[in-house]
């Protein structure tokens, strides 16, 4: 028999070694249970934009599933306390619709004083209202130009005014039907075919070819404008760029789709320009910044730290949202580490606001505060990320989290040297919602020459919405304006940054 001591040595390294992987089964149950909620809410929750095969998902859960209870073991339930947000207060139907025109007022007398109206008199009255709608309605606008001849000498040709000039030449659509057009499809995401199924409620069909034809010469129009645009962005000293896929149809396979994307470049307070590419390759990144010197704030993606690498005049800015949204997917299954690190990120975002709100917005005096009032949260925040990356499986979600943090540490607190940055890329982020959300009604560009004009006509709207501008005004105004330029004209004055509406909105 063996000595006690080597029995009781035996006994503890068996123990250790439980111990240890008793620890391991809790992580992969946990990391299990983690990916089995993400594929339901794939498959149950809201739709997400991605085509996902449900028999797939189905299969994937129930392995899952059958996989987190074999290694199943008791485990301590943890809670922690987080605040609530109150729910927003419903408006009434009086300030809702406080700023409706009116445009028909009914009195209704009662019978009693309509029998005899000399034997009342009237000492108040009681105002109540209901909301009505004007369909869309088509009508014409007939253009008259009257033909003279001179009296005295009737051997001179006629004269007569030229005609108008029109976005569509020769056609029959005026600015203001290319614009309907144009917003219904970018704005409101309705596709041409749908809308063909709707004009003859409008009061004569309109076909699907002619208003994709519209469509098109609509961006033909606006690319003068979105060039100046892309100029201007290009020629700043901040931006931020970001990009989305979206699917169109490959010329080459009938009935297949192929990946294209839509890049945007952007930043705070400016225009948003949109650019149509096949690819998310490197070049396509250099393609697209070439020229630009200044701060360039960006994700993760490896092309824009490849660009950065490539052009020292770039200094390259990270984004702490996307930091943060890697800890937020690690809460539930690590609610004590995650958000002990979500609540380090929320004082950054706490300073700022406290300071946009004091009006220190000047580069220089943002840059002097971020460096005296960031340092010991970011230094708590390193180390943090540091000794939780040491304790914890790398695969896991918080080891992913914080893997991402460790590996962006430089360009995120590069922030501190560059006042004119803002902490995130939300802005640029939310930018390309319109077009996330578009693709779900559409699916798909018809050709990939067709992108391009989506890039711009979504650059136009997306900048109106940001400025506060309503795009059907916008665009039934510069599309009128347009055709009557030359050369000579200032088409940085029809930027959405800096268009004024020749006639007051009414």
């Amino acid at each position: 028999m063996p000595p006690v001591e080597q029995l009781h040595a035996e006994n503890l390294t068996l123990k250790s070694a439980l111990a240890a992987l008793q620890t391991r089964f809790d992580e992969e149950i946990a990391r299990l249970n983690v990916q089995i909620d993400w594929l339901k809410k794939k498959l149950f929750g809201p739709g997400c934009g991605e085509q996902l095969d449900r028999a797939q998902l189905l299969l994937d859960i129930e392995c899952l599933e059958k996989l987190a209870a074999r290694l199943a073991a008791p485990r301590q339930a943890i809670t922690y306390e987080r605040e609530v947000a109150q729910p927003a207060q419903r408006q009434t139907p009086e300030k809702l619709f406080a700023k409706l025109p009116v445009k028909e007022t009914v009195e209704i007398v009662p019978d009693e004083v309509k029998a005899a109206p000399t034997a009342y008199e009237k000492i108040g009255e009681e105002k109540t209202f209901e909301v009505d709608i004007t369909p869309p309605q088509l009508f014409k606008r007939e253009i008259v130009r009257p033909k003279y001849r001179k009296i005295e000498d009737k051997t001179v040709p006629p004269v007569v005014a030229p005609a108008p000039a029109r976005p569509v030449a020769g056609g029959y659509a005026s600015a203001g039907l290319l614009a309907w057009i144009m917003i219904a499809k970018y704005v409101d995401h309705q596709p041409l075919y749908r809308l063909e199924k709707q004009s003859p409620r409008w009061g004569a069909r309109l076909a699907r070819q002619t208003m994709m034809e519209w469509v098109a010469q609509g961006a033909t129009w606006c690319e003068i404008i979105y060039r100046k645009m892309r100029a201007e962005l290009l020629a700043s000293d901040y931006l931020q760029v970001d990009e989305t896929p979206v699917r169109c149809q490959d010329p080459d396979l009938p009935g297949k789709t192929a990946q294209g994307w839509l890049w945007v470049i952007s930043r705070p307070g400016a225009d948003v320009v949109f650019e149509w590419r096949m690819s998310r390759r490197h070049e396509e990144a250099a393609s697209l910044l070439h020229g630009f010197q200044g701060r360039l704030q960006s994700d993760g993606y490896e092309a824009y730290a490849s660009y950065v690498r490539a052009n020292p005049g770039v200094v390259h800015l990270g984004c702490w949202a996307h930091a943060r949204r890697y800890f937020h997917e690690a809460l539930e299954a690590s609610p004590l580490h995650a958000g002990f690190v979500l609540r380090l990120i929320a004082h950054l975002y706490h300073l700022e606001k406290t300071w946009d709100q004091a009006g220190a917005t000047g580069p220089a005096l943002r840059a002097a505060l971020r460096q005296s009032e960031f340092g010991l949260t970011l230094s708590l925040l390193k180390r943090t990320a540091t000794h939780l990356f040491g304790r914890v499986r790398p695969k896991s979600q918080l080891g992913q989290a914080c893997a991402y943090l460790l590996n962006h540490w430089t360009v995120l607190v590069a922030h501190c040297d560059h006042g004119c940055s803002r902490l995130d890329n939300n802005l640029v982020e939310n930018a390309i919602r319109p077009s996330a959300l578009g693709k779900k009604n559409w699916l798909f560009i018809g050709h990939p020459e067709a992108g391009q004009r989506s890039a711009i006509i979504y650059s136009i709207v997306v900048s109106c919405q940001r400025h506060g501008i309503d795009p059907l005004v916008y665009l039934r105004d510069v599309l009128t304006r347009l055709p009557t330029m030359t050369n000579q004209d200032d088409i940085a004055a029809l930027t959405p940054a800096q268009w004024k509406p020749t006639a007051p909105v009414s």
